[in-house]
């Protein structure tokens, strides 16, 4: 650890100032231990222990845009630039999941816990019971492709024990993972797996207050910068730009023009269905991505299924397709099942068929065929058994378990559970079943025929070489007419389990299909057609109708979240949000000292702290915004907010904004550089910390019009922060974005222009204190 300057009465300890290879633009600290995320310009993610030893680095490949970290500190989630999610593992950065919400980049993460216990109306604790692992075994994991040794049946990779452990901590508490992109979306993911809700800030109806109970605005080319969930899931805050324009009012009759509309806009969304219903959404979400994730088991055991059986009929065929050309040179207009077939019936073999047996095959030849295809079924099966089969039992007993919840309406119609949709799925779970045992006893089928074909040929190498054969198998006669006629040059087995033949029926004769239509008289099922399906097609039927069933709840909650309440806060010129220049902000909810125990609508109030441009006000400069009380109030019915206060701070003489952030106890840190540098061209900066709560906060009127920006009230009452009077500590360094600010660990990390990170401890004082105590 590098020495402190000398000078006790200097706050804020520095841990270390060190040299660093890269710019960063991103970084995050974890929430639960001393680990800092960075994203580099080049977008490699890198992460850090406190002492800077660096744990790893991994590169998406692709930009990355946003990241935040579960509120357990256990996985971390990184926006890409394709509108793609990707969660990882903290302790070696494992890749956990891919989910592609969004169409265009994500340009923010919020991933907030509910810190409140589960209890029902009355304050009775209800904790989620998943009966799942009473009847069965731990779900099965996706198999992998084997080696290239024959008969190697190592599917199982140990590195996704992490997957599953991390998905069962995530299921404890109930959080939410919240992601905005940069054309207005809004998505919503329970345990950051599961989408439940989408919104876009475009499509919203904006009040506007103490104009008309009914009046609102709408949204134009709006960005959004900033999402933030409140601690008890109740309200969303989010920080956007865009033009406001009245709903009432045709644009050709506005008579302001685009620049006076365009601005910095604070929305709050009520949230408060996820706080409401979060025992029900926690059950639907368990279930229903536990499903997703057995369904990613099948499909990926038939993709195995699928290329493993390809490359054993690839072998087969490539060694057989030498007896066609043979047979063409020879000039003979016979098949090679109408070879075979002549030579076990006696007849005498042809010179074409001679040759290929005895020196274009031989005995080695075939028995390497043999184990090609025979090793290939027999892996084949085990992937049946051990993945396939055991993940369609778990989905249907789990899409069982949903259709039982469906039924209690009073609880789950409000979250669009619905109960046609959920048995319709459950069918589907039963036939992929039967589709499974169908595949097996086809498969097994296929795979004696094919061994008693390779037998005979033995056999039948053995007789042309005159050489005894009584110690080889035996064969079937009649089995080997049937693959002749019938196997020797089709694939029942790919036709069921490749996804590209999916969509050709299977021809069933007609007596089956009337035997079928009795079975459902005695009820269970009501699909007549399911015979017709191959086993990839029953997947994919299966997989559709449980996305249609879950597409009702994402609809459901999706429409219940609205926007309550709309904060003009200032005007921004074109060319600021076209280039999408960064604005700094910072969002943070604080607990109401008097109100521990009342309802999510008041239990936390939310600081809202933002850069106001230059250009916004020409009588507000180098200030920065902070607004507080985006809190309803719960005496009253109409679902109004109470009054907001906000406070503008304008920054030393000399001195511009670099990057802030809230912290904890309503305090603000923020990272300043100083205007002017040195002759040798760097400059210093300075990390300041101000106490929030002791600013002389001013309420805002509810403006009636649309181009009344709320700031502009408190021009007259800007408050100015003097060096000598807060909490500074001078960084050696003129320094850029981001500021890493750690509220749980008590730290900070600042970089500097010149490729420098430095670590501060924020809390000096305690220790002290605590000694002094002692």
């Amino acid at each position: 650890m590098e020495s402190e300057e000398g000078e006790s009465s200097i706050p804020f300890q520095l841990q270390f100032d060190k040299p660093i290879p890269f710019q960063i633009k991103i970084a995050e600290w974890n929430p639960e231990k001393d680990l800092l995320a960075m994203v580099t310009e080049d977008s490699k993610i890198l992460l850090h222990r406190f002492n800077w030893q660096r744990l790893w680095t991994i590169s998406p490949g692709r930009p990355v845009t946003s990241l935040c970290w579960r509120p357990d500190g256990k996985a971390i989630a990184v926006g890409l630039e394709d509108g793609a999610i990707a969660l990882h593992d903290v302790e070696n950065g494992k890749l956990l999941r891919s989910l592609k919400p969004h169409d265009v980049a994500v340009v923010c993460l919020n991933w907030e816990e509910d810190g409140q216990s589960n209890t029902d109306e009355i304050g009775k604790v209800s904790a989620y019971e998943d009966r799942t692992s009473r009847f069965f075994p731990p779900a099965p994991r996706a198999p992998k492709m084997p080696g290239v040794v024959a008969g190697d049946s190592s599917f199982m990779d140990d590195g996704e024990d992490s997957l599953a452990e991390l998905s069962n901590a995530s299921f404890r508490k109930f959080n939410v993972l919240c992601s905005g992109d940069r054309d207005g979306s809004i998505c919503f993911n329970i345990f950051g797996i599961f989408q439940i809700g989408k919104i876009n800030i475009h499509e919203l109806s904006l009040p506007v207050a103490d104009l008309d109970e009914h009046a609102s605005c709408k949204l134009f080319n709006g960005t959004i910068y900033k999402v933030a969930l409140s601690k008890d899931l109740c309200r969303l805050v989010v920080m956007c730009t865009g033009e406001l324009r009245n709903c009432d009012i045709e644009p050709k009759e506005e008579k302001l023009s685009v620049e006076d509309l365009h601005g910095l806009h604070c929305l709050a969304m009520d949230t408060s269905i996820f706080w409401k219903r979060k025992n029900e959404l926690h059950q639907v979400a368990q279930q229903a991505s536990n499903i997703e994730d057995l369904t990613e088991v099948i499909r990926e055991s038939l993709s195995v299924m699928s290329k493993q059986w390809a490359d054993a009929m690839k072998t087969f065929h490539d060694k057989f397709h030498s007896l066609s050309t043979l047979i063409t040179d020879n000039g003979l207009e016979s098949s090679p099942q109408e070879e075979f077939l002549s030579l076990l019936g006696g007849a005498r073999i042809s010179p074409a068929l001679n040759q290929f047996l005895v020196n274009t095959l031989g005995e080695v030849g075939v028995k390497r065929v043999l184990k090609s295809v025979c090793g290939t079924g027999k892996e084949l099966q085990l992937v049946v058994l051990d993945h396939l089969q055991p993940a369609a039992e778990i989905i249907g007993f789990r899409m069982g378990e949903l259709k039982g919840l469906s039924r209690w309406r009073a609880r789950y119609q409000g979250i669009g559970l619905d109960e046609r949709l959920l048995d319709e799925a459950t069918e589907n779970a039963g036939l992929l079943l039967v589709q499974v045992q169908r595949f097996m006893m086809v498969l097994s089928s296929v795979v004696q025929q094919f061994s008693n074909f390779f037998n005979w040929l033995l056999k039948s190498i053995k007789y042309l070489m005159q050489e005894p054969n009584d110690q080889l198998m035996s064969y079937n006669s009649e089995l080997l007419v049937v693959f002749l006629k019938f196997l020797y040059d089709q694939d029942p087995v790919k036709d069921l389990v490749d996804f590209s033949e999916a969509d050709d029926d299977i021809e069933i004769d007609l007596k089956t299909s009337e035997r079928v239509r009795q079975l459902i008289q005695f009820g269970g099922f009501s699909d007549t057609d399911f015979l017709r399906r191959t086993l990839a097609k029953e997947f994919q039927h299966m997989e559709s109708s449980f996305k249609r069933a879950l597409q009702m709840p994402f609809t459901t909650i999706s429409r219940k979240i609205s926007c309550m309440k709309l904060l003009p806060l200032c005007p921004l010129q074109l060319s600021t949000t076209q280039t999408r220049t960064t604005i700094p902000m910072s969002i943070s909810f604080y607990k109401n000292e008097l109100c521990a125990d009342t309802p999510c609508e008041s239990g936390y109030t939310d600081y809202i702290s933002f850069q106001v441009p230059d250009e916004a006000f020409p009588d507000i400069q180098n200030c920065i915004g902070i607004a507080k009380g985006f809190k309803q109030n719960s005496n009253n019915e109409s679902n109004d907010y109470t009054s907001m206060e906000a406070v503008l701070i304008s920054l030393p003489n000399g001195y511009n904004s670099v990057d802030f952030s809230l912290y904890k106890d309503k305090e603000l840190v923020l990272l300043i550089n100083e205007t002017r540098t040195n002759p040798e061209g760097s400059g210093e900066a300075c990390m300041m910390v101000v106490q929030t709560g002791d600013l002389p906060f001013i309420s805002i009127s509810r403006s009636c019009c649309l181009n009344q920006w709320e700031l502009e009230d408190l021009k007259g009452s800007i408050v100015y922060l003097e060096m000598e009077n807060e909490k500074v500590r001078k960084v050696p360094h003129s320094t850029i974005a981001p500021l890493a600010v750690s509220a749980s660990r008590g730290v900070a990390c600042v970089f500097a222009e010149r490729r420098r990170a430095l670590v501060y401890i924020l809390e000096e004082d305690e220790d002290e204190e605590e000694e002094e105590g002692l």
